[in-house]
């Protein structure tokens, strides 16, 4: 079979989770002899930058009123459906990354080409703005692929070809994360670490009450990591007080030094606000031995047994939380084992068993 073009179509391209594990669909699949373009909104930097392939940019810029940039949104959607209309007469998959660029969609199904998604989200609002994608993919699917059974329970398409694609580790980081030992006491800080967008859901207000909880114990400091620049931080964090036992950091393009110096990690999305669909930052974590806290509900479940590898505890149960990291800093035997069922549990998300999968999808 001769392999054919696949055109990849992402809209934002930053440092979160969903441009980084396409940097490795598209990595995976160029050593699979296909050829590759990708089209994201221009942007100053992200996992997507620095990839060995043909990069075009369409339109698009993000606003404080969210009407403003559901407007920006829409033209932007305008102008990558013009320039995927040259791509009539060739042999090209369209291959949607998140639900958002819609006019992919649209291009595909106009030019009669197949139209891949790969789903990252189900917290969209408004309702009404998550119905009309929910629609689009609907009707110009060729395929769906999921990054957690959850997910795909939650957004399934009716009478469309469907499939589960957990995200992965990719060999060199494996190789380095298995070279660290993990960070336990050894007369060292209990050093717990959340790394995530700067958005009130993802549960940024709980993990500074959760470090005043445990501020009077001298031996555990908290770092924070956001996705966002120092100027936006500073105007988030204006009127807050912070304990003296955090540390925040802005944008990081590499947060793996941050690993080898972590104890424990939380992931605090707010179960009803925001439902993690994966969490590649719970599974980095354990690949390096981490112990980790996540959410009880969403696609954290299928990564953590409660008590094996962390605990599935909801954000909103600060004192409870904070609990556990007091008992943990205490209790090194504890933590090495939960290290230990971190390490062997991440193993699974291994990146040949996701190259064997994503090639046979494509071409099945």
């Amino acid at each position: 079979m001769t392999p054919k073009k696949i055109i990849f179509i992402h809209l934002v391209n930053d440092y979160s989770g969903s441009p980084k594990v396409l940097s490795q669909v598209i990595g995976t699949v160029q050593s699979a002899a296909f050829e590759v373009e990708l089209y994201t909104a221009k942007s100053e930097d992200g996992f997507l930058s620095d990839l060995n392939i043909l990069h075009h940019n369409y339109f698009y810029k993000r606003f404080e009123n969210r009407y403003l940039t559901l407007a920006t949104f829409a033209l932007s959607q305008a102008h990558l459906f013009f320039k995927l209309l040259k791509y009539y007469n060739k042999d090209v998959i369209f291959y949607v990354n998140t639900m958002l660029p819609f006019g992919a969609g649209l291009a595909g199904s106009l030019l009669k080409k197949p139209v891949y998604y790969h789903i990252h989200e189900t917290s969209l609002s408004p309702a009404i703005f998550k119905r009309f994608l929910r629609m689009i993919i609907q009707k110009t699917a060729y395929k769906v692929f999921f990054v957690s059974k959850t997910l795909s329970e939650i957004e399934s398409f009716p009478n469309k070809p469907q499939k589960i694609l957990y995200n992965f580790l990719a060999n060199d980081f494996m190789r380095r994360a298995l070279q660290s030992s993990y960070k336990h006491l050894n007369n060292s800080n209990f050093t717990i670490l959340m790394a995530c967008s700067l958005k009130a859901y993802k549960g940024i207000n709980e993990f500074i009450d959760i470090a005043s909880y445990c501020s009077t114990d001298i031996d555990v400091s908290f770092t924070l990591i956001l996705n966002a620049e120092q100027a936006e931080i500073d105007d988030y964090f204006n009127k807050k007080i912070l304990p003296k036992n955090i540390s925040i950091v802005s944008r990081q393009k590499d947060i793996e030094p941050f690993y080898k110096n972590t104890s424990l990690l939380l992931n605090l999305s707010r179960p009803d606000q925001w439902i993690e669909t994966f969490g590649l930052t719970i599974i980095e974590a354990m690949a390096y031995g981490i112990p980790v806290i996540v959410p009880p509900v969403g696609g954290p479940t299928e990564l953590v047994n409660n008590g094996i590898e962390g605990f599935l505890i909801s954000s909103y149960k600060v004192e409870k939380i904070g609990e556990i990291i007091i008992k943990l800093s205490q209790d090194e035997t504890r933590c090495q084992s939960l290290s230990m069922a971190a390490r062997s549990r991440s193993r699974k998300f291994n990146e040949m068993r996701y190259i064997e999968e994503v090639i046979s999808v494509i071409y099945d």
